[in-house]
């Protein structure tokens, strides 16, 4: 996503693989890695290890965790294991790992997403900050863009409202910021690209365009409403008369909701051999936040995400 990142990207120049070249130059952040039991999910926190991008605590089911090693001829004899009977029993100890500093990020294995971000929103003992609200996003690299792209949120806020939003779109900037964007170009999404006050998208992108020129989202560039065809093509953008520094270029695509944010990123996995990293945004650790389906290759990539976001932040 970096402004040198533009164009056709070859095999060895791929931009995920730079992600990771990046992360392993840096040193590895300590992570809770919560109910690591399925092939997956232990296979990709042993394999972010091995690259030197996580230091993992395994939380779970001591003797499950390793059986399923040993089924999988893995060696986490140097990885410490904290035990835990269940799902919501290790991701509360997870969560507190993070929350007392013993970790600084967290990652889910093969629980349940509504299991691990129930503990980690929990008011008193998650991971919540004050006066911010945590959201995800897809990190993508598709091969029918010519940049790499984040979509948000389609995992977290299901009907967010304009202060959510606000919060949506600061959390992407700075991750984008963080992986290396200068000035991220940010798509505001709805079904169409004029004002329309029975279309609540349109009004919200509206608001969040001149909370941009306030300075109240500050570190990119944001237009909107925009329909989606406008924000990846030029061409499409010219036939339709619309002039924006974002059409037909934007790194960052903000979803009206969470039913069409996931429905978008979905496609852009399934139909358009988009590779795609997670992570959430705006609690006090990152959060790498995977399907469980997801290969151990995502994962990867998201600890990679997730370290260059931890020690960008710490500068």
């Amino acid at each position: 996503m970096s402004d040198s990142v533009t164009g056709s990207q070859s095999a060895d120049l791929h931009y995920f693989h730079q992600l990771i070249d990046r992360a392993k130059k840096l040193p590895a952040i300590t992570t809770s890695v919560i109910w690591p039991l399925s092939e997956p999910a232990l296979h990709g926190a042993v394999e972010a290890a091995k690259a030197g991008l996580i230091d993992p605590i395994l939380v779970g089911d001591e003797a499950a965790i390793k059986a399923l090693a040993a089924k999988l001829g893995l060696d986490i004899s140097a990885y410490k294991i904290e035990n835990a009977p269940n799902e919501r029993k290790a991701a509360e100890l997870g969560i507190l790992l993070a929350r007392n500093g013993q970790t600084v990020a967290v990652m889910k294995g093969s629980l349940h997403t509504d299991t691990l971000m129930s503990a980690a929103m929990a008011r008193e003992t998650g991971l919540r900050t004050s006066g911010k609200r945590i959201s995800h996003v897809f990190v993508m690299d598709t091969p029918a863009y010519n940049r790499t792209v984040m979509v948000t949120d389609a995992a977290i806020n299901i009907e967010p409202e304009l202060e959510d939003k606000q919060h949506i779109v600061q959390n992407a900037i700075n991750l984008a910021l963080a992986l290396g964007v200068k000035l991220p170009k940010v798509a505001l999404l709805s079904a169409v690209e004029t004002i329309n006050p029975k279309i609540k998208s349109t009004l919200d992108s509206a608001a969040l365009c001149k909370m941009a020129d306030r300075g109240q989202i500050r570190g990119g560039v944001l237009d909107g409403p925009l329909s989606f065809d406008l924000t990846v093509s030029e061409h499409s953008a010219g036939i339709k008369g619309v002039k924006s520094p974002v059409t037909g270029q934007a790194d960052i695509l903000v979803a009206p909701n969470l039913e069409s944010g996931n429905i978008l990123f979905k496609e852009m996995e399934y139909l358009g051999g988009a590779k795609l990293a997670g992570i959430v945004l705006g609690a006090r650790v990152p959060v790498i936040l995977t399907s469980r389906a997801d290969s151990a290759e995502t994962r990867l990539t998201s600890c990679a995400v997730a370290s260059l976001l931890h020690h960008s932040t710490k500068k």
